[in-house]
């Protein structure tokens, strides 16, 4: 048995500070890495100091798994890759994720800790969604002024992350509101962040919110007799909320008579109202039929791209998609999984699912409502009938494996806290 002093300690100050590190500076860039080379110090010094841990631990042991197939798909897809040396890279740089999970795993195997993680990034949260909220009123924020097009927050107009961030990442405001305030607080939360994520312009932030929203409306419920009026009553409000940003947002009103254009039912208003997206799953679906056992090799998608896109595709003739290159990623995880890494990517990615889902429902229930906040948020973020962000990208794949990790943890975070007093 692992000592329970080894999983206060890690070697570090403090053992939750390279875990909240990274939503504190997920605006700034690659900054955020900072939080991968902590990890990597802590679980060294940990290893070092118990080489035993690693094995002991069921939480480590479902997150090395899980990441093995994250890792594996892009293995595989790396011997044959359109573009060797960026898949290749890819794969080595996916590495460092491994770290953050045998961490989190040790570092909060009680689950005070895990839950002064939850209300610390809940904190983070509350800062951006005010950030938002006085841009949105006076056009400037921390991040700068805001884009013509969008509210852009504390990521600044350069980098149009807020609203899928914010998505993701508010199942922790809306709990820790819900923890303090009851469901008051969580009506307060939900209504506080349906504004900035609205403003911010993505509409896979937008469902990316809406499936959070019905995940916390459910459990608040209880069951469907009072579930379905709660269903009416949030698309009235958001129905409201959207009405509003329509009349006083100038750029949200454009966004919209961009999306509506898809119910003119031509192919090329279709692909317009997706921003592109319709001609870029095309490409992706022939690149996968012409590649289908192991993809064209991760992160490979916007080199292999001209070869299945019409001559005259807006990715390849647009400069600013990068000269001779085409669309940067599939924009919807399947295509992504199956383009870049093939069926054998797909079926990893799927044995993993069926891996997460079976540990998850094998925890007794209390350890799934200890999880509860990171399971929404996982959830939301890998919901298939949506467009996403890049899950092999450094950012988005970083923030991803964040999550996982917290969630291994908190199935795991079963050491009682009086047991500080018992070894002290």
């Amino acid at each position: 048995m692992i000592p329970n002093k080894l999983s206060i300690k890690a070697g570090l100050t403090s053992p939750l500070m390279p875990l909240w590190v990274l939503p504190a500076l997920l605006p700034l860039g690659r900054s955020a890495e900072l939080c991968t080379a902590l990890c990597l110090i802590g679980s060294i010094m940990l290893l070092v100091r118990e080489p035993r841990a690693l094995g002991e631990h069921a939480g480590a042991k479902l997150f090395l798994a899980l990441m093995a197939a994250y890792i594996g798909a892009a293995l595989f897809s790396a011997f044959d890759a359109v573009a060797p040396g960026k898949a290749w890279g890819t794969v080595a740089a996916v590495l460092r994720y491994l770290p953050i999970g045998i961490y989190a795993c040790f570092a909060m195997r009680r689950p005070s800790r895990l839950f002064t993680l939850f209300r610390a990034t809940a904190v983070v949260i509350a800062v951006w969604v005010l950030d938002a909220w006085v841009q949105a009123a006076t056009g400037w924020s921390l991040g700068g002024h805001a884009q013509a097009e969008r509210v852009s927050g504390i990521f600044g107009a350069d980098n149009l992350k807020l609203g899928p961030t914010l998505a993701v990442l508010s199942p922790f405001l809306l709990w820790a509101a819900r923890e303090r305030w009851g469901w008051r607080g969580l009506l307060v939360a939900a209504l506080a962040m349906l504004g900035p994520i609205l403003l911010a312009g993505s509409r896979a932030a937008w469902l990316c919110y809406g499936v959070v929203v019905l995940a916390f409306a459910w459990v608040e419920c209880g069951g469907w007799r009072r579930f379905l009026p709660a269903c009416l009553a949030i698309a009235v409000v958001a129905g409201a909320g959207a009405g509003i940003a329509w009349e006083v947002s100038t750029p949200f009103h454009a966004r919209m008579e961009r999306t509506l254009e898809v119910f003119q039912g031509h192919g090329a208003n279709v692909d317009e109202a997706l921003t592109g997206r319709l001609s870029i799953w095309r490409a992706s679906l022939h690149m996968a039929a012409a590649h289908p056992v192991n993809g064209v090799g991760v992160r490979s998608f916007r080199y292999a791209y001209p070869s299945y896109a019409p001559a005259n595709d807006h990715f390849v003739t647009d400069e600013s998609c990068g000269a001779g290159e085409g669309a940067c990623h599939a924009h919807q995880l399947l295509l992504e999984i199956l383009t870049e890494t093939g069926a054998l990517g797909l079926v990893l990615w799927f044995a993993a699912t069926c891996v997460a889902i079976r540990h998850w429902w094998t925890r007794p229930p209390a350890a799934r409502a200890r999880a509860f906040p990171v399971t929404v948020a996982l959830s939301a973020m890998l919901f298939p009938i949506n467009t996403h962000l890049a899950f092999y990208s450094a950012w988005w794949g970083l923030l991803f494996a964040w999550l996982l990790a917290l969630w291994c943890a908190a199935l795991f975070a079963d050491i009682p806290d009086t047991a500080d007093k018992a070894v002290a």
